[in-house]
């Protein structure tokens, strides 16, 4: 056979590796090389999508011994094409780490994306991937070698481990969140008298001492133990003067102290309601649209993540022209909406208890397009944008619901401007 019948062209490619010699005919990957290296990235992705997937382990083989500047423009390609494992895998190669854990996400290969989530040094990326493959013992193990402790706490409430839980959201400094996990410590668990008497503390910090009396007078009913429990009759005592019942406070000590003789609990206190938690804005949060369509679980992952914030009156919540960093659910008090920071400023509302403020943000990062300021003394919950994307990340069923409508919100507003 004639060599002429091997005789290839190539062309040489100026690239930032100084430039290669690319076959200016040859195989499907060498013309989709050809034009990335070009920079026509548009030419090659549609050759690709046209012939060259159908070689696309073959593609792929050649590409990883290409130059630097190749790879990553066939990554670009490859990206455009809507290949995202072949770009994951040549991202990987070339030691992206970030960019090839995402793209395996993209590509709906979970399995793959820890690991490489922790060579790029994001444990909260590699934990909420693991937490998606249900590995929530290493999400666990990861969170807490990182020292992350919002993220532990929610695994361990997952795992069905209330009083860690509670520990972990004690030492965060989030009451409500602490106060659901004491809740949930079954009645069987030994610690479970421990996580009464803490979250009848908890009550009686929040402004609640008769709900903390009815939780602990509930518990003590239906146990025996507790009611010979020297802390639990100390602490009714204590809950009765706090509720304003000195007569029954006495009445109890006396008979704590050995004076008055029964088998009966110390004092007959009302029965715990359903729900002894206090009004703490879970209802607000959950009346907003933006989460309408979550499930009990996940809303309730959601409310762990709010945060208790208390202002002054007078004080600027939100900057207009600033990066609004995270929703508001006003609990107490209420804030004037202002046009502008300038004195004379336009008062566009008032708010009150039940009002939110900065939705978009959890989902945009765009700056502020009102002026907030509190007109009395206002409590909170705060949700910032970091812990909402991290929610999206380990809740991807909620987050094409949130998503969802998000998008029809937003066609709700573009009808109404356009009407």
């Amino acid at each position: 056979m004639p060599l002429a019948e091997f005789a290839v062209e190539f062309e040489f490619i100026e690239d930032d590796s100084g430039g290669q010699f690319v076959a200016s005919g040859g195989n499907g990957f060498q013309q989709v090389a050809r034009l990335a290296a070009r920079g026509d990235i548009d030419a090659a992705t549609r050759m690709y999508e046209d012939s060259a997937h159908t070689r696309r382990h073959e593609l792929l083989q050649e590409a990883k011994v290409s130059s630097v500047a190749t790879r990553r423009a066939l990554v670009e390609v490859f990206k455009r094409a809507r290949d995202f494992a072949a770009a994951a895998e040549l991202s990987e190669n070339l030691g992206a780490w970030a960019d090839a854990a995402a793209l395996w996400e993209k590509a709906d290969q979970f399995e793959r994306a820890p690991a490489l989530w922790v060579k790029a040094g994001d444990i909260q990326r590699a934990g909420a991937a693991l937490e998606r493959l249900g590995r929530a013992e290493e999400a666990l193990e990861l969170y807490r070698k990182a020292g992350n402790r919002e993220s532990e706490a929610r695994c361990l409430a997952h795992l069905g481990r209330p009083m860690e839980a509670a520990k972990a959201y004690r030492a965060l400094g989030n009451t409500h969140a602490e106060l659901e996990q004491l809740l949930a410590v079954p009645a069987s668990d030994p610690q479970r008298r421990d996580a009464v008497l803490r979250a009848c503390e908890l009550l009686d910090e929040a402004g609640h001492p008769k709900k903390a009396l009815a939780l602990l007078g509930a518990e003590m009913k239906a146990s025996t133990k507790l009611r010979a429990d020297f802390a639990c009759q100390s602490e009714v005592v204590r809950l009765l003067r706090r509720c304003g019942r000195p007569e029954d406070a006495e009445r109890a000590l006396k008979m704590l102290q050995g004076q008055v003789q029964s088998a009966a609990a110390p004092v007959a206190t009302a029965p715990a309601p359903q729900n002894a938690a206090p009004s703490d804005g879970y209802g607000y949060l959950k009346a907003i649209p933006l989460f309408a369509e979550l499930g009990l679980p996940d809303m309730k992952d959601l409310f762990r993540l709010a945060r208790r914030i208390s202002a002054p009156a007078g004080v600027t919540l939100i900057h207009k022209g600033a990066r609004n960093d995270g929703l508001v659910v006003l609990l107490r008090g209420e804030v004037e909406v202002y046009s502008g920071p300038d004195p004379d400023a336009r008062l566009l509302n008032t708010l009150g208890p039940g009002a939110y403020l900065g939705e978009i943000s959890l989902l945009q990062d765009q700056p502020a397009s009102a002026h907030v300021k509190t007109k009395t003394q206002v409590e909170a919950l705060r949700i910032s944008r970091d812990h909402f994307q991290s929610f999206l990340d380990t809740h991807q069923a909620s987050a094409l619901k949130v998503w969802r409508l998000f998008a029809a919100s937003l066609a709700e507003r573009v009808r109404a401007l356009s009407a």
